[in-house]
């Protein structure tokens, strides 16, 4: 793995640490693909017990590199939806993963860094993260991590915050479900080690056997079709007029032409 990405091993428990700082540990293609095949790699490996999903430095992820972007702005809508769909496979890898995981979040979670919170089996947030489906503020849409984020919040809060892009605080996190616990900045790995002490007490088979039991009980839909249109959907919308405009506002630093000018 490359230094993007930073695996530690204690015991039973795997910590992978989305290692970009500087960006706020925005992911790129080859991010994507490290964090994959790290995951792939803990899903068959019979020691691992827990994973916990986290991030260096001050944010847990800001979403997309916007350098990334602009070049993924600048490829076909076939390319985009080839790395929409590398995208949509990091994102189910993470959710089927048979191995309990564990999402430590602080400072800033946006756009596809929403997508691996809600795709973790429990959240843990610092008390001052910040959160933010700004996908519309760019003419686009979360529309990959689409299915994880609506299963955590529910359909009448994602038309709320895919629609205005809005950030929101740690406690509307926590109501809304995205969430499962707040703790002080400096009690979050406290937080964290009592849920990985609450798992090495519940049977392995047991506890990496939940999440399955809960999607075959509720969920109930196909996976493969839902990836698939995801993925063309938001192709479709990089490559669109006002997926073009959003991103070229952003990489400008002005607003994008839909904005309302005082």
């Amino acid at each position: 793995m490359s230094d993007a990405l930073r695996i530690e091993r204690s015991a039973s428990v795997l910590t992978l640490w989305l290692n970009r700082p500087a960006l706020h540990n925005a992911f790129d293609a080859s991010l994507i693909a490290q964090l994959t095949a790290a995951l792939e790699a803990a899903g068959r490996d019979d020691h691992v017990r827990a994973v916990v999903l986290a991030g260096e430095g001050a944010s847990f992820s800001a979403g997309a590199d916007m350098q990334w972007m602009r070049g993924m702005a600048a490829a076909s809508e076939e390319d985009n939806r080839q790395d929409s769909l590398a995208l949509a496979r990091l994102m189910r890898t993470l959710d089927e993963l048979p191995k309990p995981t564990i999402a430590r979040v602080q400072g800033a979670a946006f756009g596809g860094g929403v997508g691996l919170v809600a795709c973790c089996d429990i959240a843990i947030a610092s008390t001052s993260a910040r959160f933010g489906l700004t996908e519309s503020r760019l003419g686009l849409l979360p529309a990959v991590i689409s299915p994880y984020v609506i299963d955590a919040i529910g359909p009448r809060q994602a038309r709320r915050w895919f629609a205005t892009g809005e950030h929101f605080d740690a406690e509307t996190a926590l109501r809304i479900g995205l969430v499962h616990q707040l703790i002080e900045p400096e009690r979050i790995d406290e937080a964290v080690q009592r849920q990985l002490g609450l798992l090495d007490k519940a049977g392995p088979v047991a506890s990496s056997s939940a999440k399955e039991l809960v999607r075959r009980v509720a969920l109930g839909r196909d996976r493969d079709a839902t990836d698939r249109d995801n993925a063309a959907l938001i192709a479709r919308l990089r490559v669109s007029a006002e997926g073009q405009e959003g991103l070229g506002a952003f990489l400008d630093k002005r607003a994008p032409h839909w904005v309302t000018q005082d």
